[in-house]
């Protein structure tokens, strides 16, 4: 990986509804011209949570029209990082990328399945997404042109925060 080409990631998750999308946005949003984004689900749900989509609204950007993909719709792509963020999707047999990518695991609970009122779940659906912001945000910081292995380690620690 050098600093001279975009950086190809991919955040997945099990439905690519909630996590995944919110994701996907941010690093639309942060990166810039370094780096290109995408989201898939192991198993799509076929939509992106009305959660998602709210939490990132109060973020000031719209994902209404992304929409939730199988990975076998982007299998062939070459990623520099893939990045689960749900526990089952981490432990679901992947393809074999191209490229043979960094993957790491952030794990982060799903607001689509956090109990309580539609506006507590909409606070915890906000608690999430700002979670990824600070990840991504320190993810776009590394230096992507450094040894692939150090690069992983630090890739990895992000998921601890």
């Amino acid at each position: 990986m050098t600093e001279s080409r975009q950086v190809y990631v991919l955040f997945l998750c099990t439905g690519n509804s909630c996590r995944s999308q919110m994701a996907e946005a941010w690093l639309r949003h942060l990166g810039g011209d370094g780096f290109d984004a995408y989201s898939a689900g192991t198993e799509p749900a076929g939509f992106v949570h009305q959660l998602a989509i709210d939490a990132m609204k109060q973020a000031g950007i719209d994902i209404s029209e992304q929409e939730s993909k199988p990975i076998e719709d982007i299998v062939d792509m070459p990623f520099d990082v893939v990045i689960t963020l749900c526990d089952s999707a981490a432990a679901t047999a992947c393809p074999t990328w191209r490229g043979a990518p960094i993957t790491v695991h952030w794990p982060l609970p799903d607001p689509a399945y956090h109990p309580g009122t539609p506006d507590e779940r909409l606070q915890f659906a906000i608690t999430v997404a700002r979670r990824l912001e600070n990840k991504i945000r320190s993810m776009i910081a590394l230096d992507f042109s450094q040894d692939k292995d150090r690069l992983k380690e630090q890739l990895q620690r992000l998921g601890e925060i």
